[in-house]
């Protein structure tokens, strides 16, 4: 048998493993400011770049793409490579890699703390960077297929599976997503409208989820619990269950973050079926997991490591139980657009993603590095700040999210309803924000020790940068043998096995997904929905780009105390202009989908707009939205106004022949109209302000379908 010496890559490792430790202490403590600044309004500190709306997408992003994901890639490419007793098939690809992936978050962080954002949650990221993930994803997959094709073993391992299908499945979720049309060098519009764009988003928003947040961390799951607790996995058969039902099911589930809401019911029914579907291939991917300890208890103990990968096991789990329970219609009028879908996000992040993050680092580092773990008793005092600090984040917004459901839905004897300004549900739970502060703080403490751990184990040990190790040369193997199964044959086949998995994560989103775009009757069609002005499109544009999605959505249910708050539920042909939609995920404010319907409760004049933008507090002392003195001294870019026309014009947005040309006279003459208004009320702005264009449209909002005679 012919011997071959070889060197793993661990220098790519090391830097993966930095950057991780870097990016998870901005991104934590990024989501403590935000945590504050919902408690304490002040701490928006009335300026552009540090609003809410700006910075929790930057939380989000920074926690999945830049923490998630760096360790991520460390714990793939270093388990890749002893899996498949080979090195990393090519340096290049390597360090371009993780100096592109590094390159891409700085840039995400800038563009977003800018103001330059889709709209779209988790992928907020503009059409540059979207370019710039998708080269880098390539090189990830080009890199990792190639090990794969190099490989000393015969079969390729579990683990592996998954880190496959992490690739191709973020692959097609990313691209699909990401088409869209630029009209400038940072911005676009998608070219998906409305109820279609709500598709695709929350097929890609769940997967991501799936595939980013799930499926890469199982196959991590797969290696480091049995290296850590020292014993092989616990079933063969239930791995390969698991791995095929979940990627096939998981696709399927996305329209579960649109139940009640202006989209088909079969995409609805859809999604509520393959969603509880999924609690079975989840929970044997948890027991899988758990019963590999079976009988090393006294290691878990021992070893924060375990303890921490025990903890991340439990809350998949838990996340993957209450995640298919949140999909059921009826749960759902109760938990979506509440803090409790806040509770479940962070469970899975910081009890799942979180918690393998540090059991997988405690074994990992000191292996790379050759040198016990600086302290264990500092490893242990982690994991029980981190455990209380998700309890206390947790708890109190599961409660907040079932209070204001109640409140929400109360009505007097008369028939009334017993809150119906939304800011009164807001303050009762104000004292559940607090606590999560703590909970925050809890466990940024513990990732601070954690910071310290690590850094003083890698400047206390060594490590090899090129690895010196062995392994014999894989004979051809590709032929099935007689008695073989054909799972076990198709391990031995890389590229077979890469082509079933993408059939697998391909059907569900092809089935959802091709009958929105192509069959009309989907989507009817309402005569006076119009497409928006260009002052109202240019006053959309502005409430994307400050995260206003973020707290406010745009989408009556059709639930008696909704109508009965908000007005008429929304109808699917309301949304066939808006490019992006705006249907929103979590309400911290009222609904806005009716904020221009003359009559209806969340009618406000311009005047009223004007000054809630400027100085909340004078309208309501309680309120928690921050001010935006900007939007009265920021102009409008009007130049841009031509190319916004022609692009909407080519994703099918019915403007005239020739309207571009128009466009910056008819923005003025709707503009002075609102500035003749504000005088009125003894407030004097410039027409190209941007708190003109944002008035404008939210006097747009609702008023198509508004009863026969209203004016706009």
């Amino acid at each position: 048998m012919e011997i071959q010496h070889f060197r793993y890559d661990n220098k790519t490792v090391k830097y993966f493993i930095l950057a991780t430790m870097v990016w998870g202490a901005v991104a934590i403590l990024v989501g403590l400011v935000i945590s504050l600044q919902m408690a304490f309004p002040a701490l928006n500190f009335g300026l552009e770049y540090t609003s809410f709306g700006r910075t929790r997408p930057l939380h989000t992003n920074a926690v999945i793409f830049a923490f998630i994901g760096n360790a991520m890639f460390a714990g793939t490419y270093y388990s890749l490579q002893r899996i498949l007793k080979a090195r990393l098939f090519n340096d290049v690809l390597s360090k371009f890699h993780f100096w592109g992936w590094q390159f891409i978050i700085l840039c995400a962080a800038l563009t977003l703390l800018g103001g330059y954002t889709t709209g779209k949650e988790y992928a907020e990221l503009e059409w540059p960077i979207d370019i710039m993930i998708a080269l880098v994803w390539v090189a990830f997959g080009v890199n990792m297929i190639g090990t794969i094709l190099l490989r000393r073993v015969k079969h390729i391992y579990v683990s592996v599976w998954w880190y496959l299908a992490t690739f191709l499945g973020v692959a097609v979720l990313h691209i699909v997503n990401s088409i869209e049309i630029p009209f400038s060098l940072l911005k676009s519009y998608p070219v998906y409208a409305g109820a279609q764009d709500a598709v695709v988003q929350w097929w890609y928003g769940h997967n991501a989820v799936a595939f980013f947040l799930t499926t890469p961390w199982l196959g991590l799951m797969y290696y480091y619990l049995p290296k850590s607790a020292n014993r092989p996995i616990y079933s063969y058969q239930l791995s390969i269950v698991h791995f095929w039902t979940l990627i096939f099911l998981y696709m399927w589930s996305g329209p579960h973050h649109l139940l009640y809401q202006a989209l088909p019911d079969w995409v609805q029914a859809l999604g509520v079926t393959f969603s509880v579907m999924l609690i079975a291939p989840s929970w044997g991917g948890m027991i899988n997991g758990l019963l590999t300890l079976r009988g090393a208890w006294d290691k878990v103990r021992d070893n924060a490591d375990l303890k921490f990968i025990v903890i991340a096991i439990t809350a998949y789990g838990m996340s993957t139980f209450e995640g298919p329970m949140m999909s059921l219609k009826s749960v759902n009028a109760i938990s979506h657009f509440s803090d409790w879908t806040i509770a479940h996000t962070h469970i899975a992040g910081m009890a799942w993603n979180g918690g393998l993050i540090f059991g997988m680092f405690y074994w990992l580092v000191p292996k790379l590095f050759s040198v016990p773990l600086y302290s264990k008793k500092l490893s242990n005092t982690h994991f029980w700040l981190a455990t209380l600090g998700i309890l206390l984040y947790a708890i109190p917004l599961y409660w907040a999210g079932i209070t204001q459901w109640l409140m929400l839905r109360e009505y007097t004897p008369d028939g009334l309803l017993a809150y119906p300004n939304f800011l009164e549900t807001t303050t009762q739970i104000l004292p559940m924000y607090h606590f999560r502060i703590v909970g925050g703080a809890l466990y940024l403490v513990g990732f601070l020790l954690f910071f310290y751990n690590i850094i003083k184990t890698v400047n206390a040990g060594s490590m090899v940068a090129d690895e010196e190790t062995e392994a014999p040369v894989l004979t051809d193997s590709s032929a099935r043998k007689a008695g073989e199964s054909f799972h076990r044959w198709i391990e031995r086949r890389g590229v077979q096995f890469a082509v079933l998995v993408f059939i697998a994560l391909a059907i569900g989103g092809a089935v959802e997904i091709i009958p929105m775009l192509k069959v009309e009757s989907n989507i009817p069609k309402i005569a006076s929905v119009t497409p928006y002005t260009p002052l109202e499109l240019s006053g959309r544009d502005i409430y994307i780009s400050n995260g206003c999605y973020n707290c406010h959505s745009q989408q009556v249910r059709p639930l008696r105390y909704e109508t009965d708050r908000y007005g008429e539920y929304s109808k699917i042909g309301e949304f066939v202009y808006d490019h992006p939609f705006q249907w929103g995920s979590r309400r911290t404010g009222p609904d806005l989908a009716r904020a221009g319907y003359i009559g209806s409760s969340t009618y406000k004049t311009a005047i009223w707009h004007y000054n809630h933008f400027t100085k909340p507090l004078e309208i309501n002392p309680q309120t928690i939205m921050p001010a935006y003195p900007w939007f009265a001294k920021k102009s409008v870019d009007l130049t841009q106004l031509p190319v916004k026309i022609r692009v909407m014009q080519m994703v099918g947005v019915p403007y005239p022949e020739g309207y571009d040309q128009k466009a910056i006279a008819d923005y003025k003459t709707q503009a002075q109209k609102i500035v003749d208004e504000l005088k009125v009320s003894g407030v004097v702005v410039e027409p190209d302000k941007e708190i003109i264009a944002v008035i404008a449209y939210l006097h747009k909002l609702g008023r198509d379908i508004s009863p026969a005679g209203q004016k706009k």
